[in-house]
Protein backbone atom coordinates (compact mmCIF):
# COMPACT_ATOMS: atom_id res chain seq x y z
CA UNK A 1 0.00 0.00 0.00
CA UNK A 2 1.63 3.66 -0.88
CA UNK A 3 1.43 6.14 1.46
CA UNK A 4 0.55 9.80 0.52
CA UNK A 5 2.97 12.26 2.15
CA UNK A 6 1.39 15.85 3.07
CA UNK A 7 2.97 17.74 0.30
CA UNK A 8 0.77 15.16 -2.36
CA UNK A 9 -2.20 15.55 0.59
CA UNK A 10 -1.54 19.26 -0.09
CA UNK A 11 -0.92 19.31 -4.02
CA UNK A 12 -4.45 17.01 -3.94
CA UNK A 13 -6.48 19.44 -1.91
CA UNK A 14 -5.22 22.71 -4.12
CA UNK A 15 -6.03 20.90 -7.21
CA UNK A 16 -9.65 20.58 -6.32
CA UNK A 17 -10.29 23.09 -3.95
CA UNK A 18 -10.19 26.93 -5.12
CA UNK A 19 -7.79 28.94 -3.51
CA UNK A 20 -9.99 32.61 -3.13
CA UNK A 21 -8.21 36.30 -3.13
CA UNK A 22 -9.38 38.90 -0.52
CA UNK A 23 -11.55 40.33 -3.24
CA UNK A 24 -12.76 37.09 -4.21
CA UNK A 25 -14.16 35.84 -0.65
CA UNK A 26 -15.95 39.67 0.21
CA UNK A 27 -17.69 38.74 -3.47
CA UNK A 28 -18.92 35.33 -2.17
CA UNK A 29 -19.71 36.64 1.29
CA UNK A 30 -21.88 39.46 -0.23
CA UNK A 31 -23.26 37.77 -3.14
CA UNK A 32 -24.38 34.54 -1.05
CA UNK A 33 -25.43 32.24 1.44
CA UNK A 34 -22.16 31.95 3.22
CA UNK A 35 -20.63 30.22 6.26
CA UNK A 36 -17.00 30.73 6.87
CA UNK A 37 -15.45 28.13 9.43
CA UNK A 38 -12.27 28.81 11.14
CA UNK A 39 -10.76 25.12 11.72
CA UNK A 40 -7.96 26.41 13.99
CA UNK A 41 -7.07 24.90 17.05
CA UNK A 42 -8.53 26.64 20.16
CA UNK A 43 -5.63 28.38 21.69
CA UNK A 44 -5.20 30.04 18.26
CA UNK A 45 -8.89 31.49 18.38
CA UNK A 46 -8.64 32.36 21.93
CA UNK A 47 -5.04 34.40 20.89
CA UNK A 48 -6.21 36.31 18.11
CA UNK A 49 -9.72 36.07 17.56
CA UNK A 50 -11.94 34.79 14.62
CA UNK A 51 -12.91 36.48 11.08
CA UNK A 52 -15.99 38.40 12.07
CA UNK A 53 -18.86 35.75 11.70
CA UNK A 54 -16.71 33.09 11.96
CA UNK A 55 -18.01 29.64 13.31
CA UNK A 56 -14.95 27.59 15.22
CA UNK A 57 -14.62 24.06 14.09
CA UNK A 58 -11.63 23.12 14.92
CA UNK A 59 -10.27 20.69 11.66
CA UNK A 60 -10.34 17.54 13.43
CA UNK A 61 -13.98 17.95 14.14
CA UNK A 62 -15.24 18.63 10.49
CA UNK A 63 -16.72 15.04 9.97
CA UNK A 64 -18.49 15.04 13.35
CA UNK A 65 -19.91 18.38 13.10
CA UNK A 66 -21.19 18.78 9.82
CA UNK A 67 -23.42 16.45 7.08
CA UNK A 68 -24.80 17.77 4.28
CA UNK A 69 -28.29 19.12 4.61
CA UNK A 70 -28.41 17.61 8.31
CA UNK A 71 -30.73 20.07 10.46
CA UNK A 72 -28.20 19.55 13.04
CA UNK A 73 -25.06 21.56 11.29
CA UNK A 74 -24.42 25.11 12.58
CA UNK A 75 -26.07 27.94 10.91
CA UNK A 76 -28.21 25.88 8.65
CA UNK A 77 -25.06 24.73 6.28
CA UNK A 78 -26.78 22.84 3.33
CA UNK A 79 -26.07 22.02 -0.19
CA UNK A 80 -26.12 25.76 -1.33
CA UNK A 81 -24.47 27.02 1.46
CA UNK A 82 -20.97 28.89 0.29
CA UNK A 83 -18.35 27.50 2.54
CA UNK A 84 -14.99 29.15 3.09
CA UNK A 85 -12.63 27.42 5.10
CA UNK A 86 -9.61 29.23 6.76
CA UNK A 87 -6.75 28.31 9.09
CA UNK A 88 -3.42 30.32 10.06
CA UNK A 89 -1.40 30.14 6.93
CA UNK A 90 -3.98 28.23 4.41
CA UNK A 91 -2.62 24.72 4.30
CA UNK A 92 -4.64 23.01 7.16
CA UNK A 93 -8.31 24.97 5.06
CA UNK A 94 -7.15 23.55 1.88
CA UNK A 95 -7.38 19.87 3.56
CA UNK A 96 -10.13 20.81 5.69
CA UNK A 97 -12.18 22.24 2.56
CA UNK A 98 -11.06 18.97 0.85
CA UNK A 99 -12.79 16.77 3.52
CA UNK A 100 -15.82 19.04 3.52
CA UNK A 101 -15.53 18.59 -0.53
CA UNK A 102 -15.45 14.22 -0.28
CA UNK A 103 -18.24 14.74 2.32
CA UNK A 104 -20.25 16.26 -0.71
CA UNK A 105 -20.59 20.02 0.12
CA UNK A 106 -20.71 21.67 -3.05
CA UNK A 107 -19.40 25.24 -2.84
CA UNK A 108 -16.33 24.66 -0.90
CA UNK A 109 -12.82 27.16 -0.91
CA UNK A 110 -10.08 27.67 1.09
CA UNK A 111 -9.81 31.30 2.02
CA UNK A 112 -6.34 30.94 3.22
CA UNK A 113 -4.82 32.71 6.11
CA UNK A 114 -6.31 34.40 9.37
CA UNK A 115 -3.52 37.02 8.48
CA UNK A 116 -3.43 37.36 5.27
CA UNK A 117 -7.44 38.43 5.89
CA UNK A 118 -6.44 41.05 8.13
CA UNK A 119 -3.59 42.44 6.36
CA UNK A 120 -6.50 43.23 3.49
CA UNK A 121 -7.91 44.62 6.11
CA UNK A 122 -10.68 42.28 6.53
CA UNK A 123 -13.27 42.78 9.64
CA UNK A 124 -12.25 40.52 12.83
CA UNK A 125 -14.02 39.77 16.44
CA UNK A 126 -11.67 39.21 19.48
Amino acid sequence: MQHKTLELLLSEANKEIERLSFDDSMNIINNHHTVIIDVREESEVNNLGTIKNAIHIPRGLLEFTLIPNSPKNPVQINDDTYILVYCAGGYRSALAAKTLKDLGFNNIYNLGGYSEWVQNGGEIQV
